[in-house]
């Protein structure tokens, strides 16, 4: 009984072996066309890839130009930014010094008063991020740094009386 066991399943293994050959022995033909299907696929996805590869390198390069250039416009327009600041500074500085020079008798206080309001105004105007709000604080700068002027030629030219800048104190005091 055990050899009868045994050889059912011999004969079994055997009858599973040959019928597996025979399989691959009738799809041969069609394993290797798609193993060779795999092989091109394989290929022309390495090749696709590098071509991507390639184009990506390309338009990182691209960027990159375009952020150094960026970059330097930025610093350019920075260190121009700087210097008409401190030509405005220094033309307040200017101001500054014509009050004090037609208003002799002028407490140094109340000509530091007026340099810091145009210096605040000049802030305001420095600091603003809308167009509109810029312009609108330049006028105000320019229209009191013109009432400074106009208050000392009047006082040099001895067109006015008064012993202090009154057009310029009240610009401020209106703000």
């Amino acid at each position: 009984m055990l050899k009868d066991w045994l050889l059912n399943f011999i004969k079994t293994v055997h009858t599973l072996k040959t019928e597996n050959l025979t399989w691959k022995r009738d799809n041969q033909e069609q394993q290797a066309a798609l193993k060779h299907a795999q092989v091109l696929s394989e290929r022309t996805l390495i090749v696709e890839l590098k071509k991507r590869s390639r184009q990506l390198k390309h338009e990182l390069t691209i960027l990159q130009t375009q952020h150094d250039a960026e970059l330097v416009m930025f610093k350019t327009k920075c260190k121009q930014d700087v210097k008409d600041y401190k030509q405005y500074l220094s033309s307040l500085d200017q101001l500054k010094n014509s009050i004090q020079t037609s208003y002799t008798h002028l407490p140094e206080a109340v000509a530091f008063t007026i340099h810091h309001h145009a210096k605040y105004l000049l802030n305001e105007m420095w600091e603003a991020t809308e167009y509109e709000e810029k312009m609108r604080r330049e006028i105000q700068l320019i229209r009191f740094m013109s009432t400074v002027h106009e208050d000392a030629r009047l006082y040099l030219e001895g067109k006015t009386t008064e012993s202090l800048p009154e057009r310029t104190l009240e610009f401020i005091e209106k703000q």
